[in-house]
């Protein structure tokens, strides 16, 4: 069985995205264990560890435990809710560094997925974008799911795969079409076409060819303006969830010129699929 990481804060941005969590196990056969981290409070103290400290942390700690339990349900009564009740569910409570206790339980579990929510403005920006959000990918071997905070969760009919029609992104492909059809969704792979492309007919005719029989259509857009583009497409096209591939570079960045999906994942409200390249 496959295995999601879902880490929460309890926020309602984290409840939103349990949903597609939830939706995910379904479809792919999967249990979901979820992860809430908490920090210990910082004291600055130079005249060594006072005892008094230790008391301060088995009362942040046990508060810690006594409000996660009380959360528990709450996941639960969203599982039934969905009429997904009968996804198995485990429940992580550590104390430390979120990303680091993200990487232990990844290798440990053989995560397949993570599924995170994020916020635009502030609050889990900073915890699941930019470098934190790129630190897991890059030291993890699961695919990212990251769910804005104003997307409800839809049925999920069309996947956009923005591609260069390289062999990395044939094999990107290969994996999110066995996604796709666990959601009997049609996959658009995309193509922004600039000036500067080197995408010949014949490369085109081959990957058309190579995925005659599966439910991808392609779709070649000549503009300067990648980003627009995309962001245009995902509109024109009624979009569900969008896909890129996760280039070891830097968070998705390496696919076009540019940090494109930082940028685009603060204007869609739609789902942000990162995929590994092999």
């Amino acid at each position: 069985m496959k295995k999601i990481l879902f880490p929460t804060d309890f926020s309602e941005v984290s409840k939103n995205a349990f949903v597609y969590a939830l939706k995910l196990a379904e479809n792919i056969d999967a249990e979901i264990i979820t992860l809430h981290v908490y920090e210990l409070p910082v004291v600055n103290n130079t005249d060594g560890f006072p005892s008094y400290l230790v008391e301060i942390y088995d009362v942040v700690e046990l508060s810690q435990f006594e409000s996660y339990k009380g959360q528990i349900p709450l996941l639960r009564d969203i599982a039934e809710a969905n009429n997904l009740g009968h996804i198995k569910l485990s429940h992580e409570l550590l104390m430390g560094d979120l990303v680091g206790n993200i990487k232990e339980i990844s290798k440990k579990e053989q995560i397949d997925y993570i599924v995170l929510g994020t916020k635009g403005a502030s609050g889990l920006k900073e915890t699941f974008l930019g470098s934190t959000a790129s630190d897991v990918l890059s030291n993890t071997d699961a695919i990212v799911l990251a769910i804005p905070e104003k997307s409800h969760y839809s049925q999920i009919k069309n996947i956009a795969f923005t591609s260069r029609f390289r062999e990395k992104d044939r094999a990107a492909l290969l994996k999110l079409l066995k996604l796709a059809n666990g959601f009997a969704a049609k996959v658009h792979c995309l193509y922004v076409k600039t000036p500067s492309s080197d995408l010949k007919e014949v490369v085109l005719a081959d990957w058309q060819l190579l995925f005659k029989n599966e439910n991808v259509d392609f779709h070649i857009v000549e503009n300067e303006n990648v980003e627009e583009t995309i962001l245009h497409f995902t509109e024109t096209e009624n979009i569900d969830l969008l896909a890129m591939l996760h280039y070891k570079r830097s968070f998705l960045e390496g696919l076009f010129h540019f940090s494109l999906t930082k940028k685009i994942v603060h204007h869609v409200q739609i789902p942000i699929l990162a995929l590994h390249e092999n």
